[in-house]
């Protein structure tokens, strides 16, 4: 776990999704078309704000990841419309300390989402995918050549458009409510 005000100083210096998509170097269209396709139900909008409290969403992650390019702009979307989220990006190779204490596994895998509460502090974390995907990733999914692999992955995107990403969010922030109120 870290100091409250190692994350408060962490997430002011973090950019913002459109400061973090203007900046890509990598798979930039496919950045762009992702995030012009998202669309957050409004009985999605309305679950995340009855959570309550105020939540920051700290997310780790590097422009290349096949997978950032499929939820971040889900989760950036998401806190431009629950009024009770924000979020911010820090680059993972930056940021080797906060990566290694939120590791799955072995692998520096990303994204990772450290949710935060007003006050800054760690409440839970989610990443580095939809765990239905992941499951097939770490299992089936390792026959397969990395191209193939990958091909796959972005079908599995494709056809969940957010919807998995979603409501992992929202069970990770009922968790990290539960945490605050333990």
């Amino acid at each position: 776990m870290f100091a409250t005000t190692s994350f408060r100083a962490r997430y002011a210096d973090g950019a913002s999704f459109e400061q973090f998509l203007a900046d890509v170097s990598a798979n930039g269209e496919l950045w762009q078309a992702v995030a012009r396709r998202v669309e957050i139900p409004d009985s999605v909008v309305h679950d995340i704000e009855s959570v309550g409290g105020q939540w920051h969403l700290l997310v780790l992650t590097e422009d290349w990841c096949g997978d950032a390019v499929n939820t971040l702009p889900v989760l950036a979307a998401i806190s431009n419309r629950a009024r009770n989220l924000d979020l911010r990006i820090l680059s993972r190779d930056a940021n080797p300390d906060l990566m290694d204490g939120h590791r799955t596994g072995k692998s520096r895998s990303i994204p990772i989402v450290i949710v935060l509460d007003s006050q800054f502090a760690e409440r839970a974390w989610w990443g580095p995918r939809p765990a239905p995907l992941q499951g097939w990733v770490v299992n089936a999914g390792r026959a397969l050549t990395p191209a193939e692999r990958y091909r796959e992955v972005r079908r599995w995107y494709a056809r969940d458009r957010g919807t998995t990403t979603l409501a992992e969010l929202l069970a990770t922030l009922r968790r990290a409510q539960a945490a605050r109120a333990a």
